[in-house]
């Protein structure tokens, strides 16, 4: 098979959950315990960091392993969903896993693997951590898929847990309130291993300190430790940081989130092991945050495409992370706001909507995938909370006729569902490909 039928048969042997949700979840580590032990363990010959969180994954995991990349090891990321490529989730020292691997993959592994309907993320992680052991990788940097407790990456045992942030998502999967969230996702705390969380609330909080006392982990909260001291937006998006430990740095990642992502990034890196740590100097920090985009590959947080007239895109899907986004909108300095604007049939928008600014013209529409809510019936909810545009039948569309609309003094907004950048960016790289 070539790579895209390669694709294609594990889209449709083993569903994605990004396309079609709760359909494709599998909950338990039973099929994953057997890949494991089918590859004998590939994971215990290299070290890891494991991340989890509601939101800020992505960017953390980016962070460290650029950082670990800078200080000279050779690093795993694994990471998910993938935006354009599915080659995105696997990657080492940046580079993204072969076209050839994943075929040789599957048609190696098909007979094994067919008895056993593994899930697309059950096949994918067990690829990874093979792949990262092929490699011979010094450490790997690994985010949880959905939750912690039963995702099929918490069979490493990592020098370091992560865990970003709590907030409503996924609650069909994870629970209804934030106590039984951080209940799934403090899964991942392991006997005497360190774990960093970056935000605490006043629910979460006991869960956490219940579950790092029962196993004697290690439990530092980000927030209590200050390592940043100052932040500054700079005229370019970037962010520029203060720190207690390595002075004066400048983020590419510039997001409003980034500033606790960037806390929670240095607390980590303090509580990695010392033969680790002696070689993270000021330096290397300063290069992993500034250049973490082009080091990882990492696309889609408060990603500027253009400045004259001001595009940016941005993955934020859930209320959480828009509570960052629609104040940052709002307080761009623009002529008139246009936002494209998509959002996922299983998520509750309405909680999104009311935060949205009202400013804004909108060109709502529906991502490439079969969970996105069809853009006239976002429309229509949108305007409840007086929200006025137009609906589109996909983002291409939505984008290009935003763009013609543009006058130099304006910004455009692509998000509200990683589906939608995902859709965004593809036709941006189909475009570029098609002027060489």
């Amino acid at each position: 098979m070539s790579y895209q039928e390669t694709l294609d048969y594990l889209y449709n042997s083993a569903p994605l959950f990004q396309n079609i949700g709760a359909g494709a979840y599998k909950e338990g580590l039973t099929t994953t315990e057997v890949f494991d032990a089918h590859f004998d363990h590939p994971h215990r010959r290299y070290a890891t960091i494991h991340v989890g969180g509601t939101n800020g994954k992505g960017s953390t995991s980016h962070t460290l392993a650029a950082i670990l990349q800078s200080a000279g090891y050779r690093v795993g990321l694994y990471t998910s969903p993938h935006l354009v490529d599915f080659r995105e989730r696997i990657r080492v020292n940046g580079t993204p896993i072969s076209e050839q691997r994943v075929v040789d993959f599957v048609a190696e592994e098909r007979d094994f693997f067919e008895p056993l309907h593994p899930s697309f993320f059950e096949l994918t992680t067990a690829l990874a951590f093979q792949y990262f052991a092929e490699e011979q990788v010094d450490i790997a940097v690994i985010e949880v898929g959905l939750g912690g407790r039963l995702d099929c990456t918490n069979i490493i045992r990592p020098l370091l847990s992560v865990i970003t942030n709590i907030s409503l998502d996924h609650t069909q999967f994870l629970g209804d309130t934030l106590a039984k969230i951080a209940g799934e996702k403090a899964g991942i705390i392991k006997p005497e291993t360190p774990v960093v969380v970056g935000q605490v609330l006043p629910e979460t909080h006991p869960i956490f300190e219940a579950k790092a006392e029962s196993v004697c982990a290690p439990l530092i909260f980000a927030e209590e430790e200050g390592r940043v001291m100052e932040c500054e937006d700079l005229p370019d998006g970037r962010r520029r940081y203060l720190t207690s430990d390595f002075g004066r740095i400048e983020s590419a990642l510039g997001g409003a989130c980034q500033v606790k992502n960037t806390a929670t990034i240095l607390s980590a890196i303090a509580h990695l092991p010392q033969d680790i740590r002696r070689c993270i100097t000021p330096e290397v920090v300063a290069r992993g945050f500034a250049e973490v985009n082009e080091l990882t590959g990492l696309m889609g947080r408060w990603q500027v495409l253009d400045t004259a007239p001001l595009v940016v895109c941005d993955t934020g899907h859930n209320v959480d992370a828009w509570h960052y986004l629609a104040p940052q909108l709002e307080a761009l300095s623009c002529h008139h706001l246009h936002i494209v604007f998509g959002a996922c049939a299983d998520k509750d928008v309405s909680h999104i909507l009311q935060l949205l600014p009202s400013k804004a013209h909108y060109y709502f529409a529906k991502a490439s995938v079969e969970r996105a809510l069809p853009a006239d019936v976002l429309q229509k909810k949108a305007a409840q909370y007086g929200l006025s545009g137009e609906s589109y039948a996909t983002v291409e569309e939505a984008y290009l006729t935003a763009r013609s609309l543009l006058s130099t003094e304006d910004a455009l907004f692509i998000g509200g569902s990683s589906f939608v950048v995902a859709d965004f960016l593809a036709f941006l790289e189909k475009s570029r490909r098609d002027l060489s």
